[in-house]
């Protein structure tokens, strides 16, 4: 099963689009990403949030392990995230990553989240974050297999 990458936002801008083609063309079939952008709401703050936050939870489906990304979430290793992904990757289950819109996700998807992670104390743009998501998720699969990527 492919991973499901749910976000808030436009196309990939080109030079992200380059960057997300250079990993996803290196992943395996368990780890394959598919996109689904969801538009930006015409509202703004917390009307933004909740409109955005809708649409990403009618995306998701009831089986499906959910990993929010999000400031307040927890940090993790490379090695950890790796686990954190291959285990419902493992047990068969679907595997959804969202990254919310500029203000964020209401508490329905964090809620609804399996585990709330966070990147980095530091906030990204997030077409950069994007990137970032292909390259962990290539990362965790080397670490899984076994590869030479990561040195760590």
């Amino acid at each position: 099963m492919p991973i499901k990458i749910i976000a808030v936002g436009k196309k990939h801008e080109t030079w992200v689009h380059d960057g997300i083609n250079r990993y996803e063309k290196r992943l395996r079939n368990q780890f394959k990403c598919s996109w689904l952008l969801t538009p930006h709401s015409s509202l703004a703050n917390g009307d933004a949030r909740r409109d955005e936050s809708k649409l990403i939870l009618n995306k998701l489906s009831d089986d499906d392990y959910v990993i929010l990304l999000d400031e307040r979430g927890k940090q993790l290793m490379s090695t950890d995230l790796s686990k954190q992904i291959t285990k419902p990757l493992n047990s068969s289950k679907n595997l959804v990553f969202v990254i919310g819109g500029a203000y964020g996700v209401d508490s329905s998807v964090r809620d609804r989240a399996d585990f709330v992670w966070s990147l980095s104390p530091l906030v990204f743009p997030h077409q950069l974050v994007r990137l970032i998501l292909v390259e962990q998720i290539y990362r965790a699969q080397e670490i899984d297999k076994g590869g030479g990527y990561h040195h760590g």
